[in-house]
């Protein structure tokens, strides 16, 4: 049916500890290699990338402490909830990022997982850690704006 089109993009879990603890400077969008009862697990929404980290590896990217919950009706064909899973990169990509991880200190870290157009993407993040004085700064500069929305909003003042 032409008229009924699917979203572009539906989010399935994004980390939000991520942009907490560290400085992304880059977002990199790449597939994963994942078990069809996987799949239909993160349809279901279980998915944890709360302290998930990725490594280059024998030049492949791989996720790892990325836990995906066991899909309720796989049986045998469950898999490992918290095994190591391939990211799909092209392999200039997958060596300029290793290049930067080596030479600058940064880290690779899974920002978001989502479905465009039917496949399972991963938006990963080139990142670099925050300082203790960086997170009080943020948390600083986010309490201000809130009190100036607030004071806006009380005054009837929008924008």
């Amino acid at each position: 049916m032409p008229g009924k089109e699917k979203p572009a993009t539906k989010t399935i879990a994004t980390n939000r500890e991520a942009r907490h603890e560290y400085f992304v400077m880059e977002a990199l969008e790449t597939g994963i290699e994942l078990k069809g009862t996987e799949v239909k697990s993160l349809r279901a929404g279980g998915v944890n990338l709360k302290d998930s980290w990725v490594d280059i590896d024998g030049g492949e990217l791989i996720v790892k402490g990325m836990h995906i919950t066991p899909y309720d009706h796989g049986n045998i064909f469950n898999t490992d909830p918290t095994r190591e899973r391939r990211l799909l990169a092209h392999k200039s990509e997958i060596r300029r990022l290793h290049q930067q991880c080596k030479l600058q200190g940064y880290t690779l870290v899974p920002l978001s997982l989502y479905f465009k157009h039917g496949r399972v993407k991963l938006e990963l993040g080139l990142c670099k850690g925050k300082k203790l004085y960086d997170k009080r700064a943020d948390a600083a500069r986010r309490d201000a704006k809130r009190s100036i929305d607030r004071a806006l909003k009380s005054n009837g003042h929008l924008y």
